[in-house]
């Protein structure tokens, strides 16, 4: 393979505005082979319900399209079609168009890589430098997970830096300093927001003072479109819903549930839920369900699931007791919510279990099962446990019962896996690994 370098002179934004503004100074694009996929899913032959161009998933509810999955494995687990080793963080890895976007941190660079989705293959990169430090000694990497959308990509690194690029080549288009642009914390651990493109713009809860708790930007320029809010950043990404035939942009900050209109950012209705504890973090994105928001924390906050009528909420059940979300989002299917019960770093740990939505009723618990993530792939739960196990199990209100389990990484999986087009793209600590999970293939 011929690799061609290249430094990129001059950032979109003008070197002396990048210099003040983003403190970034050289900022290195390496640019690899053409990638196999191309930039619109649709001419890679990749349908939009079969990619992952995004934190949980082409709906942002963690439910993958594409073909079905198979119920059970080889003895030695689902084929590995290829492995690489990464960086620090916690981000997600994103895919669409056969092309897998990848961020990370590499030595004193947040590092934008795009890979070959088949084959794992480095098309480019782009990095910038980082001098984020974890204040309990946790990853100093990137915590959000990209969006690809409309031929860009979208990334928000930990000390509040928010890019965007050209999908296939690489190139900067513009950026923001969300943290020197807003006056916004830094946080327990960083930022952790994960982009979300909504029409033409991109939204994010930066946290930022006077009124700019929520912000929205141009997708394709940058320009700020809209300000609200004085909510501090929570860990939680937002999602978007039509409910009631309005259109909401829905966040869960430091401070609870907000609900805006995504065009300009008028507020609807405001909810609060957060600890009284001031070490608390809200993570859990919300999900939603006809008329129904389900929100979730753990930190003695507990779960709480909302009715949305007439453009204001309505509490349907809450309690600490039922499904308290420490930071893994929980899928639903059938009447049924999926998750994780209480806090990682708390003895015994976390339950999985199975809730009943309209009535918060607990249909079944394995208690002390671990932190990990979880979702949906037709009527099947995908499990990544941050031990590393991956495990297959109907989606069903009577029992956990799974059918497969492998062990795919070592521990420290916190990031979230992608499945697109019957492919799970999981990351540990210092592996990302594309493992075959589709019925036809074995």
């Amino acid at each position: 393979m011929i690799r061609l370098s290249a430094r990129i002179a001059q950032h979109p934004l003008g070197s002396a505005l990048l210099s003040a503004l983003l403190g970034l100074g050289f900022v290195g694009l390496t640019r690899g082979a053409t990638p196999a996929g191309t930039a619109t899913p649709a001419a890679a032959g990749l349908g939009v319900s079969t990619d992952w161009p995004q934190f949980l998933g082409p709906t942002r509810n963690g439910v993958a399209g594409g073909p079905p999955l198979a119920r059970a494995w080889p003895k030695d687990g689902p084929p590995v079609i290829w492995q690489r080793s990464v960086g620090q963080g916690f981000s997600g890895p994103a895919v669409a168009g056969g092309e897998l976007i990848l961020f990370h941190r590499l030595g004193d660079q947040e590092t934008i890589e795009c890979l070959d989705a088949a084959t794992g293959k480095t098309a480019w990169t782009f990095h910038y430098p980082t001098g984020y430090q974890d204040d309990f000694g946790f990853d100093e990497g990137p915590r959000a997970t990209p969006a690809i959308a409309a031929g860009k990509v979208y990334t928000f690194g930990a000390e509040g830096v928010l890019h965007c690029l050209d999908l296939a080549t690489g190139k900067p288009l513009w950026g923001v300093d969300c943290r020197a642009r807003f006056a916004a914390g830094k946080g327990f651990f960083g930022i952790a927001c994960s982009p979300l493109v909504e029409g033409g713009a991109v939204l994010l809860n930066v946290g930022g003072a006077k009124g700019a708790g929520i912000v929205a930007f141009d997708k394709d320029s940058g320009k700020l479109l809209w300000q609200a809010t004085e909510d501090a950043a929570s860990y939680s990404s937002p999602t978007v819903a039509t409910i009631d035939g309005q259109r909401y942009a829905l966040f869960l900050t430091r401070a609870g549930l907000a609900g805006l209109d995504p065009a300009v950012g008028k507020v609807r209705f405001q909810f609060p839920w957060r600890s009284r504890m001031n070490a608390s973090v809200n993570a859990a994105t919300p999900l939603v369900v006809g008329d129904l928001i389900f929100i979730s924390a753990a930190y003695q906050t507990g779960a709480a699931v909302l009715r949305v009528r007439h453009g204001a909420l309505e509490r349907v059940w809450s309690g600490d007791d039922i499904l308290s979300d420490h930071y893994a989002t929980s899928i639903y299917r059938d009447g049924f919510l999926y998750g994780y019960d209480a806090r990682a770093d708390v003895p015994p740990g976390c339950n999985l279990r199975c809730v009943e939505l309209r009535t918060g009723k607990v249909r079944w618990s394995e208690d002390g099962f671990g932190a990990g993530t979880v979702l949906l792939a037709g009527d099947q739960l995908v499990v990544l446990r941050d031990a590393g196990e991956l495990l297959l199990a109907p989606a069903i209100p009577t029992a956990f019962k799974p059918t497969a389990r492998a062990q795919i990484l070592g521990s420290g999986v916190r990031a979230y896996p992608a499945l697109a087009a019957g492919r799970l793209f999981a990351r540990s600590k210092d592996k990302l690994v594309c493992v075959e999970l589709g019925a036809g293939h074995y």
